[in-house]
Formats: structure tokens, sequence, C-alpha cells
């Protein structure tokens, strides 16, 4: 039977991207896996870890109506339906999109996995910022020589696995604008109505980056606020440098990498015995270092990434044993 349903996979995939060329209106598929060893010194273990196995379904009905369905087959080892919506695109410049979707915000929490530059996220892309919805967007890019995007959106804040006997009159919301100067240069502000639980929270996100074909330079800043003075208000950090050197045979590419973030006291919504939200995230400091070989090119890409994890913790502080210092190797595939 795995042989059956393997087979078939590889003929659909096969198929799809043969009919692709002759019928814009047969579906692509994409996938990612993310196959990783972690080992933590401290602790003197380490471990094997699919990390996602995500496959999408898009394409179009007719030109102006698009869709998309992405599940990850193992998402830290449970499955998740991660996008499902469909899009009106009357022009190139302008979408109206309905369903379920990443909340236009931040820059690195927008990123798929494929596209991010070190092997775990930041902690602005994984504990503060990271936010999937069900709801309505709009987008708009306007400005040919200085493109400037706007996207905005309404969400019921029900998450992902709870929309069935979900009703509310307290929706949440984003907002997301961003400008590409000179083609190099990229500025972002974006925020966002949440929930932490049953606490109403607001996000604000400042973002830049930098790049040439060699240089991707990035910071990015966010300040999380909790309704009536719940929880302390979070900071959280992140900025990066990435230098891309081509080479012309086997490999496509060597990336040498290093980054700083940081995340204070950060409450997931959890609650004590008291009734007041606690730290689920304490605060903490990280330096990462590491290098990128990268063997496919454009659609078809295939990386190895090398890196190392040094945290900084407050003094009597335990960490979560997956939130110490580490040794990554990762192997990406995405087509």
């Amino acid at each position: 039977m795995k042989r059956i349903l393997i087979m078939t996979a590889l003929s659909v995939f096969a198929l799809s991207a043969v009919a692709q060329d002759k019928n814009p209106f047969i579906p692509e598929i994409h996938g990612t896996i993310r196959a990783k060893y972690e080992y933590e010194p401290q602790i003197d273990k380490g471990r094997f870890e699919i990390r996602n196995a995500r496959l999408s379904v898009e394409g179009k009905v007719i030109p102006i109506v698009r869709y998309k369905a992405e599940i990850d087959l193992s998402d830290e080892g449970t499955i998740k339906m991660l996008d499902a919506y469909i899009r009106l695109q009357p022009k190139d410049v302008l979408k109206f999109t309905f369903g379920q979707m990443r909340v236009p915000f931040t820059i690195d929490a927008h990123r798929s996995p494929h596209l991010q530059y070190f092997a775990n996220r930041s902690f602005i892309a994984k504990q503060v910022g990271n936010v999937r919805d069900v709801g309505a967007s709009a987008s708009w890019t306007f400005n040919d020589r200085m493109p400037i995007t706007l996207e905005g959106g309404i969400f019921n804040g029900s998450g992902l696995t709870n929309q069935k006997h979900f009703w509310t009159n307290n929706y949440n919301f984003s907002f997301k604008a961003q400008t590409m100067i000179a083609r190099q240069f990229n500025i972002t502000l974006s925020c966002q109505k949440a929930n932490a639980g049953d606490v109403n929270v607001m996000m604000y996100d400042a973002g830049v980056y930098w790049q040439n074909r060699r240089w991707h330079i990035e910071a990015e800043y966010l300040r999380k606020h909790y309704a009536h003075g719940s929880f302390t208000p979070v900071n959280a950090v992140d900025a990066f440098a990435a230098y891309r050197l081509p080479m012309k045979k086997g490999l496509t590419s060597i990336s040498f990498l290093g980054r700083y973030d940081y995340m204070s006291d950060h409450s997931k919504g959890t609650k004590d015995e008291s009734g007041n939200l606690k730290v689920d995230d304490p605060e903490r400091h990280r330096l990462t270092g590491g290098v990128t070989l990268s063997l496919g090119k454009k659609s078809l890409q295939a990386d190895i990434r090398l890196n190392y994890e040094q945290y900084f913790y407050n003094k009597g502080v335990t960490p979560a044993i997956s939130e110490q210092n580490k040794i990554v190797m990762e192997f990406v595939a995405h087509f």
C-alpha cells in the first residue's frame, strides 16, 4: 500500500509539472521537507527530528480566482492544516483573500520554512509573532518606482482548530505596510490585535533589511502589550547578517550567517492558580552562527544548514530542555 501511495504521488507531481506548461489552470504542487539532528552539550543528548513535511496545492479556477491548500504532515510530530484560502485577484497589484492564512504581520514570522536563513526560527517568528487564523484580508501594491504594499485583514481570533463552534463580536485585525527602495532596501511596519488565551494583546513591529546578490542584513523589533496591564509588555529583537558566496561547480553557493535575537519574559496566555498570566517563555538572549550549503536552483531547492546556538538566561532560570545551547544540522528540500 505504501508503495502504491508513493508511486501515485510521484505520478501526480510529474503529470502536474508537464501539464502546467500546457494549461495554466492545472494545479501546482509544492512541498518542503526539513530533517534535522540536534545535539545539546549541556545534557550530552541529541535527537533526530522531521521538523516539517509540507505539501501544498495551488492554482486558478478562472484567471481572477485562485486557491491554495497547504498541510504539514509533521509539524513537530503533529499534522496541521496551515493555509486553506480562496483569493480574488482582479489585477496583479490587488488581492482579496478569504479563508485560513498567516496573518500579515512582521518580516521573519511570514517566511516559509524553505526561505528561513537559520535552522531554528527567531523568537519573533516562533514565540511572539507567529499567528495563523481564519478571516479575510486585502492587499494593494502601487508606485512602480518605489513599490509600496499595504495589507490588512480581519480574523476570528479562534486559531486553526476552533472554528465550528466559535462565534465572536471581538474580531482580531492586522495591518502591514512595506516598501522597497532601489530594489535593495526594505522597510516594513505592522501592527496586530490578537489573543493570549482570553486576554487581548496588541503587537507593534518595525523591521528593515538591505540585500544585494551576496549580502542580506536585517533587523526587526516587536513590542507586545497585554490588555489592562495583565502582563508586563514583551520586547523582542531579531538582527542577523548573511553573506552568500556563489560557487561554480557542485554547490550552488555557500552562505555564512550570524544572528542575535532576544525576548523578554513572555506569556502565551496560560494562567496560574490565582488567575494571573504566567511566564511561559523566560527572558533570554541568543547568539547563532552558521553555514548553509546550497545545492539546488530556483524552485528546486536543497540546503544543508549547520548552526550553533548559544543561549543566555538570567540567574536562577531553568530553561526548557529544547531551549538550550545546541548544535544543529538540517537538511532542507523544497520542490
